[in-house]
């Protein structure tokens, strides 16, 4: 379990070599690690060294200071000149800006590369950094942290006041006076006789394949992520004190869904819903986890599919001239709080396909399916957009969900199948999976989900990806298809690491870029004509040409070799692909599905042809 530091351990030339031939392991520029070694516990194991190679001048502040390391989740906390975030695989590091005049004192740390000095936080002021409002460095300090603090400073000091009045003496320096007042109060306190509690609360349990992994808890002003003990991954960070953690965030209803619940806030659409993607379960008690079925894909879609056609039995909402529209009978399945709910703007309802082959609604029961209804206002034949741009992918080389068309009744055009690729195949797999979009890794709310460049994406995946180089060349090739099939959706949203552990592991075994998914071509649909691309790319969002993702190869720390290679196999598969590929046979293809879909096609073949 090796950590090589460029200028310490080995050479500039030395470590390209290396990492060119497969000895060594680039998570950041200068930070390499040995490539048979388990990545996760090597960067963790190594955290402060690696801190003090990046951040020379900061020291380690918050619960870092008295754990000396990072926390159990991986965060690591810092003080210096600026306020910054760094991931790196399993460990994130997290610094604020430190106080003009910091009270700091030397600590010895030896990782089993030696021993080495470093600065932390003196007891008084980590003691005033467990104070600071709406600080993720004062949260990490929990309140055993605190009540040890504070008793090791009355011995220093010899009683409460003397503590009170050191630690105030420091907090004035740094015209820290609020957290002054309230590091006082907390040596002086005095027990209270009542317990008085907010009844507007809540104490929501988060379960992880219906094992418990934490609380999330609000007291009527702001919410707060309470880890539990488990052994396993962490999956939820709580980034920015007082909100809810980005991962939460991410599987909340958006667009259609958002406004059929029409909850009030966030308390109300936590408190209307319980199952969610990824395998995450939020109820209020602990009893109803084992009410709600578990999400396993034991029928396969490929098994109730013939050329891309569904040929099971669709039993899900319909629509006539008496139940009025559509979109109001599949609104009603949402009113059950044990809906899977689903985040994204466009129309969408869980499923389950049994073994019989009926394909329902997920209400009660395992949410295996994503059933994507026909649009309207001329997006009748988005299911079907969406079907050859998947089709497309597959055929190009890239891992995608099984879909399928089913006929809808009533006259409605035909709709979407997807199969979810985020859940355990058998009673006995015993796997964690967890898919986490980048809205959540980048730690941007969702209406921030156009507001990022794929440079942005890429060097967000070289330090958290157990496979960075091939999840690069995935990224690459990812934006270049969804130039070339005129895909201007290709946000934030829709794209995600597939994070994979099994049971014992403290970190994710496997961490890699996500499926396709919520491929299609927009250019098709009415007012879309001129789409352009979700995310920049070199600076551009249309005419892009190979320099464009030569640039980004380069700074995606790629070499163009590889690149070239990715680009000219992508362009000659799709070549053939859009040839070949023909529609599913359908009894109904709606108003312009036929003509839209040879519309989408010629863009692709122009795109492809005329690429240089």
């Amino acid at each position: 379990m090796s950590l090589h530091l460029v200028g310490e351990t080995l050479d500039k030339t030395r470590s390209h070599y290396q990492a060119q031939t497969g000895k060594l392991v680039q998570l950041m520029r200068g930070i390499y690690v040995d490539s048979g070694d388990d990545i996760d516990a090597t960067v963790l194991k190594h955290a402060v060294r690696i801190a003090r190679y990046l951040y020379p001048r900061a020291y380690l502040s918050a619960a870092s200071a008295v754990l000396l390391g990072p926390t159990r989740d991986g965060r690591l906390f810092l003080s210096g000149r600026r306020s910054q975030r760094t991931r790196i695989r399993a460990l994130e590091i997290i610094q604020n800006t430190a106080p003009e005049r910091a009270s700091v004192s030397s600590a010895v740390i030896d990782d089993g590369m030696g021993e080495f000095r470093v600065d932390v936080s003196s007891i008084r002021q980590r003691f005033l950094e467990a104070f600071r409002l709406r600080s993720e460095h004062a949260a990490s300090v929990d309140e055993t942290m605190r009540e040890a603090i504070a008793a090791r400073l009355i011995e220093e000091y010899g009683n409460p006041r003397g503590a009170a009045d050191a630690v105030c003496a420091l907090a004035r320096e740094n015209q820290w006076y609020r957290e002054g007042e309230h590091a006082e109060r907390f040596l002086l306190r005095r027990p209270s006789a009542a317990t008085v509690r907010n009844e507007a609360a809540l104490d929501l349990i988060v379960a992880w394949h219906h094992d418990l992994i934490g609380h999330l808890t609000h007291d009527g002003f702001e919410w707060r992520w309470h880890p539990v003990e488990t052994g396993g991954p962490p999956l939820v960070r709580q980034t920015t004190p007082g909100k809810l953690p980005p991962f939460i965030v991410s599987l909340l209803p958006e667009g259609w869904l958002e406004a059929v619940l029409n909850d009030r806030d966030e308390r109300a659409m936590l408190r209307s819903g319980k199952r969610y993607m990824s395998n995450i379960t939020i109820v209020e008690r602990r009893a109803e986890l084992s009410a709600l079925p578990p999400d396993v894909l034991l029928t396969r879609l490929d098994r109730y599919s013939q050329d891309g056609v569904f040929i099971g039995t669709y039993a899900g909402p319909g629509r006539s001239d008496i139940e009025g529209s559509f979109e109001r009978n599949l609104a009603q399945i949402y009113e059950r709080a044990d809906t899977p709910r689903l985040s994204g703007i466009q129309i969408k309802a869980p499923m389950y396909l049994d073994s019989a082959g009926a394909l329902s609604p997920s209400t009660g029961k395992p949410f295996t399916h994503i059933l994507k209804p026909a649009g309207t206002s001329g997006f009748e034949a988005l299911p079907i957009i969406e079907w050859l741009a998947s089709a497309l992918g597959r055929t190009a080389g890239f891992a995608a969900p099984a879909t399928a068309l089913v006929g809808m009744p009533d006259g409605m055009p035909p709709a979407l199948i997807v199969e979810r690729f985020d859940l355990r195949e058998s009673r006995d797999d015993r796997r964690m999976l967890a898919l986490e979009d980048f809205c959540s890794v980048l730690n941007l709310p969702t209406e921030a989900k156009y507001d990022a460049t794929i440079e942005r994406v890429a060097r967000a995946i070289r330090p958290l990806s157990t496979a960075p180089e091939e999840d690069l060349l995935v990224i690459l090739r990812r934006a270049l298809f969804a130039w070339l099939i005129a895909d201007g959706d290709m946000h934030l949203k829709n794209m995600a690491l597939l994070k994979t552990a099994e049971p014992g592991d403290e970190q994710f075994r496997s961490v890699r870029v996500a499926p396709l998914y919520d491929a299609v071509t927009t250019r098709v649909f009415p007012r879309l004509a001129r789409d352009r691309m979700a995310l920049r790319l070199n600076g551009r969002d249309d005419k892009l040409r190979r320099a464009d993702f030569r640039t980004l190869a380069g700074t995606a720390g790629l070499r163009l070799a590889d690149a070239d290679a990715a680009i000219d196999d992508l362009l000659e598969r799709m070549a053939r692909a859009i040839e070949r590929i023909e529609l599913p046979k359908l009894a109904d293809y709606g108003p312009e599905g036929e003509k839209m879909a040879e519309r989408m096609l010629e863009i692709c073949r122009t795109r492809v042809g005329s690429f240089a």
